[in-house]
């Protein structure tokens, strides 16, 4: 059941971009489309466990593993949204590089000579799938793969936040990541709606989006029970490692659905990547 729970998890994630494109065809930005997915589970937490927002709030460290979370969540479900699904996944998946850097600046971890050798693996396989013919340097050309690098920093250092507050129960930690995740995104349309074109989407004009943010709101949280669940019954290798099948769904998806291009190059960038992340769980 533990790893069962894992991966449904990874498959949740896996195939999020499916929902967030279709909510996204009826003129929604995928922020509005977090906060709203986000905001929701609060208000049903809060009616099942009200206490828990007492408690993530009365812990400060727990305000920095929201923010991680959030942002992790809006750069995550933005990339998916906009740009080639495969390469914002794979370009998430550079943890094991995140982590090394964190640990040793947050942690106080000096990085090993193979935690050193599976930064340059990660960044080696970085380099293969963000370079394109066009581009003399291997650097993101596109704002989503900036997004899911980014978004795999906020994943990272939501790990370290997660070490952190180990000491808080686990419902508290949890809504600490709703709150994030709804207040990060939430924010960032607002700003956006304010100075850009994120304009907040008609609720009342039609109801198309409302089973796919329902199915999102069930799906997310669901996965994060099945995660608390899972993680706390299973060795932290073992957890990492079959995280890594998010990659594997959202793969097979995209590619199925024409959302991406498994091209060479970014397979073996991949590759390298999720061998990276492999050895860094063993």
């Amino acid at each position: 059941m533990p790893v069962l729970a894992i991966l449904f998890n990874a498959f949740v994630w896996g195939l999020s971009w499916v929902p967030f494109r279709q909510v996204g065809a009826l003129g929604w930005h995928p922020l509005w489309t977090t906060a709203l997915v986000y905001l929701s589970i609060i208000a049903i937490v809060l009616v099942l466990r009200p206490g828990t927002l007492r408690g993530a709030l009365s812990e400060p460290r727990l305000w920095w593993l929201g923010l991680a979370a959030g942002l992790t969540n809006a750069g995550f479900n933005w990339g998916v949204t906009q740009g080639d699904v495969l390469r914002v996944v794979v370009l998430f998946y550079l943890m094991p590089l995140w982590m090394v850097l964190l640990a040793w600046a947050l942690l106080g971890e000096r990085p090993t000579r193979s935690a050193l050798a599976r930064m340059v693996l990660a960044l080696a396989g970085v380099a293969l799938v963000v370079k394109t013919p066009g581009s003399d340097w291997p650097l993101p050309a596109s704002l989503p793969d900036w997004l899911g690098l980014g978004a795999g920093f906020g994943f990272a250092l939501t790990n370290v936040f997660l070490r952190r507050a180990a000491h808080a129960p686990g419902e508290w930690r949890a809504m600490a990541m709703f709150l994030g995740c709804a207040g990060v995104s939430l924010s960032a349309a607002l700003i956006g709606g304010l100075f850009g074109p994120l304009r907040p989407p008609a609720l009342t004009a039609h109801l198309a989006w409302l089973p796919w943010v329902a199915m999102l709101a069930v799906g997310f949280a669901l996965a994060n029970v099945a995660l608390q669940y899972g993680a706390v019954r299973l060795a932290a290798s073992t957890v990492s490692g079959l995280l890594l099948s998010e990659v594997l769904f959202a793969t097979v998806s995209s590619v199925a659905a024409g959302a991406a291009q498994l091209t060479p190059r970014v397979a073996a960038g991949g590759l390298l990547l999720m061998g990276a992340a492999l050895w860094a769980a063993v």
